[in-house]
């Protein structure tokens, strides 16, 4: 498991030690080590990457993809579950088309649509693209969870006069906690690292992302090293921060419906 683990953490590692190192210095030795870091190298990417909003313009992007995702995905899986029938079959298996479809056929379609609807360059534009595309991973997520809650909890609700919504909101959407984190991560992981978009529906460079600015230093004849990897480790930095303070919820969501 060590082994596997090192050879996982071997490209973060390259990024890292790069990322320290002059143009000249990679170029006499590519796998060498930073003997002398070049802390100058972040000082340079910071205001050439214009960090600070491309990190807010991902995080605001982000974190509205996973909230909407998160929401309309668990009510989406609530009746699929809680009423089961023969048209539940039919919703399942066009969630399993959207699932199958690759993200590449859909972007001329949404591109179209959001032009003639004016949502081209504009928040809420990219938000419903990335919702629209990981809506069915979270339904089929929900689904396998909501699955496991006892039936009791939910009949006792409805003698207390409950109605569906009361149900989903009071008892269901509380106990959704570890699997919304775990569900979010992934969300997040997909929304944040994603290049095509960002790229395609974001022209204005005060919209655009962290993986947008990042990709400003990878020119059609040369790339910049003593650059590019300083902001891709700035790039990385705020989901790895994100890991590290939910780890504990991601692994509970991960085991959750393990057993009743």
């Amino acid at each position: 498991m060590l082994v596997v683990v090192a050879i996982m953490l071997l490209p973060v590692l390259y990024m890292l030690t790069m990322s320290l190192r002059t143009p000249t210095d990679i170029a006499q030795a590519p796998l060498g080590l930073p003997l002398d870091p070049a802390w100058e190298n972040y000082a340079r990417a910071l205001p050439a990457m214009n960090y600070a909003q491309a990190i807010l313009n991902s995080v605001i992007i982000t974190v509205a993809v996973a909230a909407l995702t998160a929401l309309l995905g668990s009510m989406a899986a609530f009746p699929i579950v809680m009423r089961a029938g023969w048209w539940t079959r039919i919703m399942i298996m066009v969630v399993a088309l959207g699932m199958a479809t690759p993200n590449f056929v859909v972007i001329t379609p949404i591109y179209v649509i959001f032009r003639d609807l004016g949502l081209l360059n504009t928040y809420p534009g990219i938000i419903l693209a990335y919702a629209a595309l990981n809506l069915p991973l979270a339904i089929f997520f929900y689904i396998g969870f909501m699955s496991t809650i006892p039936r009791e909890l939910l009949e006792s609700a409805r003698l207390d006069r409950c109605n569906d919504w009361q149900v989903f909101w009071r008892i269901v959407r509380p106990l959704l906690g570890p699997a919304t984190a775990t569900l979010s991560l992934f969300v997040m992981l997909f929304v944040w690292n994603d290049l095509t978009y960002p790229l395609l529906l974001l022209t204005d460079p005060a919209k655009q992302t962290v993986t947008i600015s990042v990709y400003r230093f990878v020119g059609n004849q040369n790339v910049l090293p003593d650059q590019l990897f300083p902001a891709a480790v700035l790039g990385s930095l705020p989901l790895l921060v994100l890991f590290l303070i939910f780890q504990r919820r991601i692994v509970a969501g991960v085991t959750a419906g393990a057993g009743k």
